[in-house]
């Protein structure tokens, strides 16, 4: 199988070009290559397909096999390696994804794409659409600063005092499922222990990615990320999306922020006049090679 590794500040996947290669089981490839010890070494599997509905489509699949809907960082990648290999030299480039059908501006130099722009749509806040599903008695249509210890027990390690935790959490899907959680340390939150609890917790159906934010300024904010499948993660750009959103409706942040993940930066815009989020950031092609299968 012939493949691209990329990445988009720091969230690496595999890319295989659907025009050429076929994969029966993707979701099987995409644990074997997603291995960093006996693999390629990537937060997942990513195919670029023919689509009847825009210039590609984009399929993702997490390291564990499961298929998202989304990926932010992701589909920037995938409009690059669409045009730099010319598959389409359309600019916007339109692309299929889980959540439908979304318009990316290139930024182009010396024939090679350099930053993108992604419309990614109007956030989702319905809580039957994320999907949360919360006990009757403390039910809502929308998640929006309600306190965690309403359906589970927080941890009393001491690294929750150090972080300055907020025990309230916000849902936000941007095509696919995001809680986030605010506090004063970012550093100090043990990602490890309190991520997979919060993804796989028995109200959220589809499990759930989790983030941690940090507000520096109200147009700057830091993030980390446990992403649903993949673990901890460099970058989510559908999460860092949602994180702006969460902090415009809990009142933290403007609604055009520069959010900073441990692989760089993102620029988010939550616009008012179309109610959709805007997301701008760079694609990195790193090599391509061929995988044996084995």
């Amino acid at each position: 199988m012939k493949f691209t590794k990329m990445h988009g500040i720091g969230n690496d996947y595999v890319y295989v070009n659907g025009f050429a290669e076929k994969l029966e089981n993707p979701g099987e490839v995409a644990k074997k290559v997603s291995d960093r010890h006996f693999g390629i070494g990537s937060d997942g599997l990513i195919m670029i397909l023919p689509s009847d509905k825009a210039d590609v489509r984009m399929r993702m699949f997490n390291a564990d096999g499961s298929e998202g809907e989304m990926c932010g960082n992701g589909i920037r990648c995938v409009a690059k390696y669409t045009f730099d290999h010319g598959l389409s030299k359309n600019n916007p480039l339109k692309v299929e994804t889980g959540r439908g059908v979304l318009t990316l501006d290139l930024k182009v130099d010396h024939d090679k794409v350099q930053q993108v722009t992604v419309n990614m749509g109007e956030p989702i806040l319905e809580t039957k659409n994320i999907p949360a599903e919360l006990p009757r008695t403390f039910g809502a249509e929308k998640v929006i600063n309600v306190p965690m210890t309403r359906y589970m027990e927080l941890p009393t390690d001491s690294w929750v005092e150090r972080a300055g935790l907020d025990p309230r959490m916000t849902c936000v899907s941007t095509g696919n499922p995001h809680v986030i959680v605010f506090c004063k340390d970012v550093d100090a939150v043990k990602l490890e222990k309190i991520g997979p609890m919060l993804e796989t917790h028995s109200i959220f159906p589809k499990r759930i990615n989790v983030h941690f934010a940090q507000v520096n300024k109200k147009n700057d904010v830091k993030m980390r990320t446990w992403e649903r499948g993949s673990g901890i993660t460099w970058a989510c750009g559908t999460g860092a999306c949602s994180v702006v959103v969460a902090g415009v409706l809990t009142g933290r942040l403007d609604r055009k922020a520069k959010v900073h993940l441990p692989g760089g930066d993102l620029n988010i815009e939550w616009r008012e006049s179309d109610n959709n989020i805007y997301m701008t950031g760079p694609a990195t092609e790193v090599y391509s090679g061929e995988w044996s299968g084995e």
